[in-house]
Protein backbone atom coordinates (compact mmCIF):
# COMPACT_ATOMS: atom_id res chain seq x y z
CA UNK A 1 0.00 0.00 0.00
CA UNK A 2 3.29 2.62 -0.26
CA UNK A 3 3.32 5.47 1.31
CA UNK A 4 -0.38 5.15 2.92
CA UNK A 5 0.44 2.17 4.66
CA UNK A 6 0.63 3.22 8.35
CA UNK A 7 -2.54 5.54 7.43
CA UNK A 8 -4.48 2.45 6.32
CA UNK A 9 -3.80 0.08 9.42
CA UNK A 10 -7.08 0.79 11.11
CA UNK A 11 -8.57 0.29 7.86
CA UNK A 12 -11.10 -2.91 7.36
CA UNK A 13 -10.72 -5.54 4.65
CA UNK A 14 -13.78 -4.11 3.02
CA UNK A 15 -12.04 -0.68 2.73
CA UNK A 16 -9.12 -1.84 0.86
CA UNK A 17 -9.35 -3.02 -2.78
CA UNK A 18 -8.68 -6.34 -3.84
CA UNK A 19 -5.09 -6.36 -4.53
CA UNK A 20 -4.70 -4.47 -1.30
CA UNK A 21 -6.17 -7.10 0.76
CA UNK A 22 -3.98 -9.64 -1.43
CA UNK A 23 -0.89 -7.67 0.21
CA UNK A 24 -2.37 -7.60 3.62
CA UNK A 25 -2.85 -11.90 3.22
CA UNK A 26 1.34 -11.78 1.98
CA UNK A 27 2.26 -9.90 4.76
CA UNK A 28 1.01 -11.87 7.41
CA UNK A 29 2.45 -15.07 5.87
CA UNK A 30 5.95 -13.29 5.72
CA UNK A 31 5.63 -12.13 9.17
CA UNK A 32 7.35 -15.25 10.89
CA UNK A 33 10.00 -15.35 8.06
CA UNK A 34 8.79 -19.12 7.13
CA UNK A 35 11.49 -21.56 6.03
CA UNK A 36 8.07 -22.59 3.24
CA UNK A 37 6.06 -20.07 1.70
CA UNK A 38 3.25 -22.06 -0.18
CA UNK A 39 2.33 -19.36 -2.05
CA UNK A 40 -1.44 -19.96 -3.87
CA UNK A 41 -1.77 -17.33 -6.94
CA UNK A 42 -0.58 -14.65 -4.70
CA UNK A 43 -0.32 -12.25 -7.44
CA UNK A 44 -4.21 -12.95 -8.83
CA UNK A 45 -5.74 -9.85 -7.53
CA UNK A 46 -3.20 -7.55 -7.81
CA UNK A 47 -1.49 -5.49 -10.98
CA UNK A 48 1.60 -5.42 -12.88
CA UNK A 49 3.99 -3.02 -11.49
CA UNK A 50 2.57 -4.46 -7.80
CA UNK A 51 3.08 -7.99 -8.68
CA UNK A 52 6.54 -7.11 -10.00
CA UNK A 53 7.49 -5.61 -6.65
CA UNK A 54 5.42 -8.59 -4.80
CA UNK A 55 7.58 -11.06 -7.11
CA UNK A 56 11.24 -9.13 -5.78
CA UNK A 57 10.26 -9.01 -2.18
CA UNK A 58 9.56 -12.94 -2.81
CA UNK A 59 13.02 -13.53 -4.40
CA UNK A 60 14.91 -11.16 -1.70
CA UNK A 61 13.36 -12.92 1.40
CA UNK A 62 13.72 -16.14 -0.24
CA UNK A 63 17.75 -15.17 -0.67
CA UNK A 64 18.15 -13.76 2.77
CA UNK A 65 16.59 -16.24 4.86
CA UNK A 66 16.89 -19.56 2.39
CA UNK A 67 13.42 -19.88 2.43
CA UNK A 68 11.81 -22.65 0.27
CA UNK A 69 8.59 -21.00 -2.07
CA UNK A 70 6.09 -23.63 -3.52
CA UNK A 71 4.88 -21.02 -5.86
CA UNK A 72 1.38 -22.25 -7.39
CA UNK A 73 0.20 -20.05 -10.56
CA UNK A 74 -1.74 -20.21 -13.85
CA UNK A 75 0.58 -17.12 -15.09
CA UNK A 76 2.97 -18.74 -16.99
CA UNK A 77 5.13 -15.32 -17.19
CA UNK A 78 5.48 -15.22 -13.24
CA UNK A 79 6.65 -19.34 -13.85
CA UNK A 80 9.32 -18.34 -16.09
CA UNK A 81 10.37 -15.49 -13.65
CA UNK A 82 10.44 -17.35 -10.61
CA UNK A 83 10.83 -20.68 -10.70
CA UNK A 84 14.02 -22.91 -10.99
CA UNK A 85 11.68 -25.86 -11.63
CA UNK A 86 8.65 -26.66 -12.64
CA UNK A 87 5.82 -29.18 -12.50
CA UNK A 88 2.52 -29.06 -15.00
CA UNK A 89 -0.83 -30.47 -13.87
CA UNK A 90 -3.59 -32.08 -15.67
CA UNK A 91 -6.36 -33.01 -13.63
CA UNK A 92 -4.75 -33.79 -10.59
CA UNK A 93 -2.01 -36.00 -11.72
CA UNK A 94 1.51 -34.18 -13.17
CA UNK A 95 1.92 -34.73 -16.67
CA UNK A 96 5.31 -33.13 -16.82
CA UNK A 97 8.45 -31.78 -14.95
CA UNK A 98 11.47 -30.30 -15.26
CA UNK A 99 13.77 -27.50 -15.44
CA UNK A 100 12.11 -23.92 -16.43
CA UNK A 101 14.26 -23.58 -19.36
CA UNK A 102 13.98 -26.85 -20.87
CA UNK A 103 10.07 -26.91 -20.71
CA UNK A 104 9.68 -22.99 -22.20
CA UNK A 105 12.40 -24.49 -24.88
CA UNK A 106 11.09 -28.36 -25.42
CA UNK A 107 7.65 -28.74 -23.68
CA UNK A 108 7.14 -32.33 -24.42
CA UNK A 109 3.47 -33.17 -22.94
CA UNK A 110 0.66 -31.79 -25.30
CA UNK A 111 -1.25 -30.19 -22.63
CA UNK A 112 1.90 -28.11 -21.72
CA UNK A 113 2.46 -27.24 -25.26
CA UNK A 114 -1.54 -26.00 -24.97
CA UNK A 115 -0.58 -24.20 -22.34
CA UNK A 116 2.42 -22.04 -23.67
CA UNK A 117 0.43 -21.20 -26.83
CA UNK A 118 -3.08 -20.86 -25.49
CA UNK A 119 -3.33 -16.32 -24.72
CA UNK A 120 -6.03 -14.37 -25.25
CA UNK A 121 -6.14 -13.61 -29.26
CA UNK A 122 -8.11 -11.18 -31.82
CA UNK A 123 -9.06 -8.01 -31.94
CA UNK A 124 -12.12 -6.06 -30.12
CA UNK A 125 -15.48 -6.37 -32.10
CA UNK A 126 -16.63 -3.49 -34.28
CA UNK A 127 -19.20 -1.29 -32.99
CA UNK A 128 -22.30 -1.10 -35.03
CA UNK A 129 -21.89 1.86 -37.36
CA UNK A 130 -25.04 3.33 -36.33
CA UNK A 131 -24.22 2.78 -32.57
CA UNK A 132 -25.85 5.11 -29.86
CA UNK A 133 -23.94 6.35 -26.39
CA UNK A 134 -24.98 3.92 -23.80
CA UNK A 135 -23.81 5.31 -20.58
CA UNK A 136 -21.89 7.99 -19.63
CA UNK A 137 -19.85 10.06 -16.82
CA UNK A 138 -19.49 13.62 -15.96
CA UNK A 139 -17.11 14.69 -12.90
CA UNK A 140 -17.83 11.34 -11.23
CA UNK A 141 -16.45 11.43 -7.48
CA UNK A 142 -16.30 9.06 -4.80
CA UNK A 143 -14.94 10.31 -1.55
CA UNK A 144 -14.73 7.92 1.35
CA UNK A 145 -14.36 9.66 4.46
CA UNK A 146 -10.89 8.86 7.07
CA UNK A 147 -12.10 9.56 10.65
CA UNK A 148 -9.75 9.74 13.64
CA UNK A 149 -9.41 10.33 17.05
CA UNK A 150 -11.65 9.44 20.04
CA UNK A 151 -14.55 11.59 17.99
CA UNK A 152 -13.90 9.63 14.98
CA UNK A 153 -14.29 13.14 13.20
CA UNK A 154 -13.40 12.71 9.92
CA UNK A 155 -9.63 14.00 8.98
CA UNK A 156 -9.84 13.19 5.53
CA UNK A 157 -10.78 11.72 2.69
CA UNK A 158 -9.65 8.84 0.46
CA UNK A 159 -10.78 9.61 -3.20
CA UNK A 160 -11.19 6.43 -4.91
CA UNK A 161 -12.56 8.27 -7.99
CA UNK A 162 -11.93 12.15 -8.58
CA UNK A 163 -13.32 13.75 -11.35
CA UNK A 164 -13.93 10.90 -13.60
CA UNK A 165 -15.20 11.11 -17.58
CA UNK A 166 -16.15 9.39 -19.90
CA UNK A 167 -18.69 7.99 -22.86
CA UNK A 168 -19.34 4.90 -24.05
CA UNK A 169 -21.40 3.26 -26.94
CA UNK A 170 -23.26 0.23 -28.16
CA UNK A 171 -21.30 -2.58 -29.06
CA UNK A 172 -18.18 -1.05 -27.35
CA UNK A 173 -15.63 -2.18 -24.75
CA UNK A 174 -14.05 0.45 -22.70
CA UNK A 175 -10.86 -0.98 -21.10
CA UNK A 176 -10.33 0.25 -17.44
CA UNK A 177 -6.45 -0.29 -15.93
CA UNK A 178 -4.57 0.47 -13.49
CA UNK A 179 -2.37 -0.16 -10.17
CA UNK A 180 -4.60 -2.18 -6.74
CA UNK A 181 -6.34 0.91 -5.24
CA UNK A 182 -6.56 3.62 -8.11
CA UNK A 183 -10.58 2.95 -8.07
CA UNK A 184 -10.94 0.56 -10.80
CA UNK A 185 -13.93 -1.37 -9.03
CA UNK A 186 -15.13 1.66 -7.27
CA UNK A 187 -15.94 3.31 -10.60
CA UNK A 188 -17.96 0.47 -11.93
CA UNK A 189 -20.08 0.18 -9.12
CA UNK A 190 -20.68 3.78 -9.24
CA UNK A 191 -21.60 3.44 -12.31
CA UNK A 192 -24.64 0.68 -11.68
CA UNK A 193 -25.36 2.63 -8.36
CA UNK A 194 -24.10 0.30 -6.35
CA UNK A 195 -22.10 2.79 -4.52
CA UNK A 196 -22.91 6.63 -3.45
CA UNK A 197 -21.37 9.28 -6.00
CA UNK A 198 -21.16 12.83 -6.96
CA UNK A 199 -21.89 14.13 -9.98
CA UNK A 200 -23.55 12.76 -13.31
CA UNK A 201 -24.45 9.39 -14.72
CA UNK A 202 -26.34 9.30 -18.18
CA UNK A 203 -27.48 5.71 -19.22
CA UNK A 204 -29.40 5.79 -22.89
CA UNK A 205 -29.43 9.70 -22.60
CA UNK A 206 -31.05 9.78 -19.22
CA UNK A 207 -29.68 11.03 -15.83
CA UNK A 208 -29.57 8.46 -13.17
CA UNK A 209 -28.18 9.63 -10.36
CA UNK A 210 -30.87 10.93 -8.57
CA UNK A 211 -33.66 7.76 -8.80
CA UNK A 212 -33.87 6.20 -6.16
CA UNK A 213 -35.83 2.74 -4.94
CA UNK A 214 -38.70 1.47 -7.25
CA UNK A 215 -37.39 4.31 -9.88
CA UNK A 216 -34.17 2.30 -10.19
CA UNK A 217 -35.17 -1.23 -10.76
CA UNK A 218 -36.22 -1.11 -14.49
CA UNK A 219 -32.26 0.20 -15.04
CA UNK A 220 -31.12 -2.71 -12.55
CA UNK A 221 -32.07 -5.04 -15.05
CA UNK A 222 -30.10 -3.07 -18.18
CA UNK A 223 -26.93 -2.60 -16.12
CA UNK A 224 -25.43 -5.98 -14.63
CA UNK A 225 -22.23 -7.11 -13.78
CA UNK A 226 -19.54 -10.15 -13.40
CA UNK A 227 -17.58 -10.05 -10.78
CA UNK A 228 -13.88 -11.04 -10.41
CA UNK A 229 -14.29 -14.07 -8.39
CA UNK A 230 -16.22 -17.56 -9.85
CA UNK A 231 -15.67 -18.97 -6.15
CA UNK A 232 -17.06 -16.58 -4.25
CA UNK A 233 -20.17 -14.60 -6.37
CA UNK A 234 -22.38 -17.73 -6.26
CA UNK A 235 -23.71 -19.06 -3.79
CA UNK A 236 -22.90 -23.01 -2.99
CA UNK A 237 -26.38 -23.75 -1.66
CA UNK A 238 -27.84 -22.84 -4.76
CA UNK A 239 -27.93 -24.95 -8.09
CA UNK A 240 -26.70 -23.16 -10.95
CA UNK A 241 -30.38 -23.12 -12.64
CA UNK A 242 -31.74 -21.49 -9.14
CA UNK A 243 -28.71 -19.02 -9.21
CA UNK A 244 -29.59 -17.86 -13.20
CA UNK A 245 -33.28 -17.91 -12.34
CA UNK A 246 -33.22 -15.40 -9.06
CA UNK A 247 -32.74 -12.43 -11.56
CA UNK A 248 -36.22 -13.75 -13.33
CA UNK A 249 -37.70 -13.86 -10.08
CA UNK A 250 -36.80 -10.49 -9.09
CA UNK A 251 -37.78 -8.77 -12.24
CA UNK A 252 -40.50 -10.80 -12.71
CA UNK A 253 -39.73 -12.49 -16.01
CA UNK A 254 -41.55 -15.41 -17.26
CA UNK A 255 -45.29 -16.09 -16.57
CA UNK A 256 -45.16 -19.85 -15.52
CA UNK A 257 -42.01 -22.25 -14.20
CA UNK A 258 -42.25 -23.67 -17.77
CA UNK A 259 -41.33 -20.28 -19.60
CA UNK A 260 -38.42 -19.57 -16.74
CA UNK A 261 -37.18 -22.67 -17.33
CA UNK A 262 -37.09 -22.17 -20.97
CA UNK A 263 -35.21 -18.47 -20.48
CA UNK A 264 -32.83 -20.90 -18.30
CA UNK A 265 -32.11 -23.49 -20.71
CA UNK A 266 -30.96 -20.73 -23.58
CA UNK A 267 -28.97 -18.66 -21.50
CA UNK A 268 -26.97 -21.96 -20.90
CA UNK A 269 -26.90 -22.74 -23.94
CA UNK A 270 -25.52 -19.08 -25.21
CA UNK A 271 -22.52 -19.57 -22.68
CA UNK A 272 -21.83 -22.92 -23.92
CA UNK A 273 -22.81 -24.93 -20.97
CA UNK A 274 -25.00 -28.07 -21.09
CA UNK A 275 -28.48 -27.44 -19.79
CA UNK A 276 -28.74 -30.79 -18.05
CA UNK A 277 -26.41 -29.40 -15.63
CA UNK A 278 -28.51 -26.72 -14.48
CA UNK A 279 -29.80 -28.94 -11.11
CA UNK A 280 -26.15 -29.40 -10.18
CA UNK A 281 -24.22 -26.96 -7.63
CA UNK A 282 -21.35 -24.55 -8.14
CA UNK A 283 -18.42 -26.68 -6.71
CA UNK A 284 -19.21 -29.13 -9.29
CA UNK A 285 -17.97 -27.17 -11.99
CA UNK A 286 -14.60 -25.77 -13.07
CA UNK A 287 -13.46 -22.08 -12.32
CA UNK A 288 -13.93 -21.13 -15.91
CA UNK A 289 -17.28 -23.27 -16.15
CA UNK A 290 -18.43 -21.02 -13.19
CA UNK A 291 -17.73 -18.29 -14.52
CA UNK A 292 -19.82 -19.26 -17.56
CA UNK A 293 -22.34 -19.30 -14.77
CA UNK A 294 -22.00 -16.04 -13.72
CA UNK A 295 -22.24 -14.61 -16.88
CA UNK A 296 -25.34 -16.71 -17.86
CA UNK A 297 -26.63 -14.59 -14.85
CA UNK A 298 -26.31 -11.55 -16.15
CA UNK A 299 -27.38 -12.16 -19.20
CA UNK A 300 -30.27 -13.77 -18.67
CA UNK A 301 -31.68 -10.45 -18.01
CA UNK A 302 -31.03 -9.14 -21.55
CA UNK A 303 -28.77 -6.00 -20.40
CA UNK A 304 -27.41 -3.31 -22.24
CA UNK A 305 -24.69 -2.89 -19.91
CA UNK A 306 -22.35 -5.05 -18.76
CA UNK A 307 -19.40 -4.52 -16.07
CA UNK A 308 -17.20 -6.58 -16.07
CA UNK A 309 -14.81 -7.00 -12.92
CA UNK A 310 -11.45 -8.88 -13.62
CA UNK A 311 -13.58 -12.08 -14.64
CA UNK A 312 -10.86 -13.51 -16.30
CA UNK A 313 -8.35 -12.95 -13.26
CA UNK A 314 -8.79 -16.42 -11.67
CA UNK A 315 -8.71 -18.29 -14.83
CA UNK A 316 -5.72 -20.28 -16.28
CA UNK A 317 -4.36 -18.83 -19.69
CA UNK A 318 -6.23 -21.44 -22.14
CA UNK A 319 -9.42 -20.94 -20.32
CA UNK A 320 -9.20 -17.17 -20.24
CA UNK A 321 -8.40 -17.17 -23.98
CA UNK A 322 -12.11 -19.15 -24.09
CA UNK A 323 -14.29 -16.41 -22.01
CA UNK A 324 -12.16 -13.53 -24.17
CA UNK A 325 -13.64 -15.19 -27.16
CA UNK A 326 -17.04 -16.14 -25.82
CA UNK A 327 -17.63 -12.12 -24.22
CA UNK A 328 -16.83 -10.76 -27.94
CA UNK A 329 -19.25 -13.25 -29.45
CA UNK A 330 -22.10 -11.93 -26.81
CA UNK A 331 -20.99 -8.51 -27.31
CA UNK A 332 -21.31 -8.34 -31.30
CA UNK A 333 -24.56 -10.78 -31.24
CA UNK A 334 -26.47 -8.61 -28.49
CA UNK A 335 -24.60 -5.27 -29.30
CA UNK A 336 -23.92 -4.94 -25.35
CA UNK A 337 -21.30 -2.01 -24.27
CA UNK A 338 -19.06 -3.22 -22.03
CA UNK A 339 -16.77 -2.06 -19.03
CA UNK A 340 -13.94 -3.87 -18.73
CA UNK A 341 -11.76 -3.49 -15.56
CA UNK A 342 -8.53 -5.77 -15.49
CA UNK A 343 -5.04 -5.37 -14.44
CA UNK A 344 -4.17 -7.73 -17.23
CA UNK A 345 -2.92 -5.57 -19.87
CA UNK A 346 -2.76 -8.54 -22.30
CA UNK A 347 -6.73 -9.33 -21.89
CA UNK A 348 -7.53 -6.04 -22.19
CA UNK A 349 -5.48 -5.04 -25.67
CA UNK A 350 -7.47 -8.50 -26.80
CA UNK A 351 -11.00 -6.77 -26.39
CA UNK A 352 -11.12 -3.18 -25.34
CA UNK A 353 -11.86 -0.42 -28.23
CA UNK A 354 -10.61 2.38 -25.64
CA UNK A 355 -8.70 2.90 -22.44
CA UNK A 356 -9.11 4.93 -19.51
CA UNK A 357 -6.03 4.88 -17.32
CA UNK A 358 -6.97 5.35 -13.58
CA UNK A 359 -4.40 6.26 -11.25
CA UNK A 360 -5.16 7.87 -7.40
CA UNK A 361 -8.82 7.63 -8.34
CA UNK A 362 -8.27 10.35 -11.50
CA UNK A 363 -7.73 9.62 -15.14
CA UNK A 364 -3.65 10.30 -16.22
CA UNK A 365 -4.40 8.75 -19.85
CA UNK A 366 -7.36 8.12 -22.35
CA UNK A 367 -7.75 7.11 -26.03
CA UNK A 368 -8.38 4.36 -28.47
CA UNK A 369 -6.58 1.41 -27.24
CA UNK A 370 -4.38 0.87 -29.73
CA UNK A 371 -2.88 4.44 -29.01
CA UNK A 372 -2.41 3.48 -25.62
CA UNK A 373 -1.21 0.62 -25.73
CA UNK A 374 1.79 1.28 -28.61
CA UNK A 375 2.32 4.95 -27.93
CA UNK A 376 1.20 5.81 -24.11
CA UNK A 377 1.63 9.17 -23.43
CA UNK A 378 2.34 9.65 -19.51
CA UNK A 379 5.18 8.01 -17.56
CA UNK A 380 2.83 6.14 -15.41
CA UNK A 381 1.17 4.47 -18.39
CA UNK A 382 4.40 3.85 -19.92
CA UNK A 383 5.32 1.79 -16.36
CA UNK A 384 2.34 -0.35 -16.63
CA UNK A 385 3.20 -1.37 -20.01
CA UNK A 386 6.60 -2.26 -19.60
CA UNK A 387 5.43 -4.65 -16.41
CA UNK A 388 2.89 -6.04 -18.44
CA UNK A 389 4.47 -7.07 -21.68
CA UNK A 390 8.55 -7.32 -20.27
CA UNK A 391 9.23 -9.85 -17.64
CA UNK A 392 12.27 -8.89 -15.95
CA UNK A 393 14.41 -12.15 -15.67
CA UNK A 394 16.28 -13.08 -12.38
CA UNK A 395 19.27 -12.26 -14.06
CA UNK A 396 18.07 -8.76 -14.86
CA UNK A 397 17.51 -9.45 -19.23
CA UNK A 398 14.46 -8.64 -20.43
CA UNK A 399 12.42 -11.00 -21.70
CA UNK A 400 9.37 -10.52 -24.40
CA UNK A 401 6.10 -12.26 -23.73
Amino acid sequence: MGDQAERRLDAFPHQLSGGQRQRVMIAMALANEPDLLIADEPTTAVDVTIQAQLLKLLRGLQSRFGMAVLFITHDLGIVRKMASEVCVMQRGRIVEAGSVAEMFAQPRHEYTRHLLAAQPRGKPAVAPADAREMVAARDLRVWFPIKSGVLRRVSGHVKAVDGVEFSLKEGQTLGVVGESGSGKTTLGLALLRLESADGAIVFRGREIQALRGRALRPLRREMQIVFQDPYGSLSPRLSIGQIIEEGLNIHRIGKTREEREATIVAALKEVRLDPDTRNRYPHEFSGGQRQRVAIARALVLKPKFLVLDEPTSALDVSVQAQIVDLLRELQERHRLAYMFISHDLRVVKALADEVLVLKDGKVVERGPAMQVFEAPREAYTKALMAAAFELETVDGDAVRQ
